[in-house]
């Protein structure tokens, strides 16, 4: 059923309750298209969180044009007050979850020329041939599940999940034995308190403990590449060196954590919702099955349509006016790339899937400035390997019911997603 924005009401609408993010899409595109239109600056509060204060609250910015002036004035609106928390944290804790995220210059210059220099060429075009090779063998493995269960399947445990975190792990040289933890710990990470992913009542125990964990196995695979280095994204880390410096061994930490968690849980959710979406659109579906030619501009179509990170934050750092909007420094700004993706000022017709869709000058990877995402060009090396696959590989892959979705404000994902293949008997 399709919600027209006037038939919103505002005051039910609250960005910060996780629980409103559970509403279907098209309620939530609805009441952002609200917002856009009539308040674009909209305030909220900041939610109650168990050993967190509620901080002064924040901006939602809902428009393209504002969304695009504050990512592009870092100076104006910094991230190293905390760009993936609502609340005010410590700031050691913002560094050790956001890494290069939640970092300004000249910190954030340093620590992304050092990282930039290990993503050599050659290590590059090295993961971006093993991609087919995971995905290929992703596939195998799903339809024969499908096959032993009478053709069902999980869109996300089965597809989505494995697919970015066997890239990444592979490209950082993880062991085997070490990747369901992993998973596991980079979904405490990014649940945003959901129940379901939460074994306790205590989310942010649940929380620290993770990263905690996730950064010994860093520091123990660091360890063995200084005294064995091999050829992996791991040994590079600990070894490259820029102007007589190196990452020390919290910032290699951070950095292992944001590429495992950000790097497997986005690039998951956008083939999850892709296929969703697909669903959805059948004539799209058909459309870029037939022709590969549109690889390119679907792929970019699907992460606009998704926008698997729904928003980050930043802070003024002085008093000034964008969008017309006076604020005073130390005021929060959520950026919500959701509502920007589908602004029509933008793109035409955005509530429509466009695989076609060209020029497409999305968000979903980030907006002009520093914080542009640093593994785009692998995720979108991996959907375009992945959906051109499923296609080929997995044509009868039909979803059969709705999603359970993740009751998060921060990452627009799929808890599962039911399937099956109509090719099994």
């Amino acid at each position: 059923m399709t919600l027209a924005p006037e038939d919103v009401d505002l005051s039910t609408v609250d960005l910060s309750d996780r629980d409103w993010w559970a509403r279907p899409p098209q309620e939530r595109h609805a009441a952002l298209d609200r917002l856009r239109a009539e308040r674009p600056f909209a305030f909220f509060a900041e939610p109650d969180l168990p050993g967190i204060p509620a901080g002064p609250g924040y901006h939602a910015v809902t428009r393209y044009a504002d969304l695009e002036a504050i990512s592009s004035q870092p100076e104006l609106f910094c991230s190293g007050r905390g760009a993936v928390s609502m609340q005010d944290v410590p700031a050691e804790l913002h560094e050790f979850y956001g890494s290069l995220i939640s970092m300004d210059d000249p910190r954030h210059a340093r620590l992304r020329r050092i990282v930039s220099k290990t993503f050599t060429p050659r290590m590059l075009e090295r993961t971006l041939d093993s991609v087919r090779l995971v995905v290929d063998d992703v596939l195998a493995r799903a339809r024969a599940t499908a096959e032993a269960n009478g053709g069902v399947l999980d869109v996300v445990t089965d597809l989505a999940a494995p697919i970015p975190l066997r890239v990444i792990c592979d490209m950082m040289g993880v062991p085997e034995e070490d990747r369901p933890g992993v998973l596991a710990r980079s979904n405490v990470i990014l649940s945003g308190g959901d129940p379901d992913l939460i074994e306790d009542d205590d989310p942010l125990t649940a929380f620290l403990t993770a990263g905690m964990e996730m950064a010994a196995l860093m520091e123990r695979l660091a360890a063995e590449r200084v005294a064995d280095p091999r050829d992996d994204l791991t040994t590079a880390l600990v070894t490259t060196e820029v102007d007589g410096e190196r990452l020390s061994a919290q910032e290699i930490a951070s950095f292992f954590i944001l590429l495992l968690v950000a790097g497997n849980e986005t690039t998951r959710n956008a083939i999850s919702q892709g296929l969703l979406a697909l669903s959805e659109w059948p004539d799209e579906r058909a459309r870029w099955a037939a022709d590969p030619s549109l690889d390119r501009t679907a792929v970019e179509e699907v992460v606009r349509w998704v926008s698997p990170v729904t928003w980050m934050r930043r802070t003024a750092t002085r008093d000034g006016e964008v969008g017309g909007h006076r604020f005073a420094a130390g005021e929060k700004f959520l950026l919500f790339y959701a509502a920007a993706n589908r602004d029509p000022a933008v793109f035409a017709d955005p509530q429509r899937l466009d695989v076609g869709r060209d020029p497409n000058p999305h968000v979903g990877f980030g907006s002009k400035g520093p914080h542009f995402c640093l593994g785009a060009h692998l995720a979108r090396r991996e959907l375009q390997v992945t959906f051109r696959a499923l296609f080929d590989q997995l044509p009868d892959l039909e979803v059969t019911g709705p999603p359970d979705r993740l009751r998060s404000s921060f990452v627009n994902g799929l808890k599962h997603l039911p399937a099956r293949l109509t090719g099994v008997r």
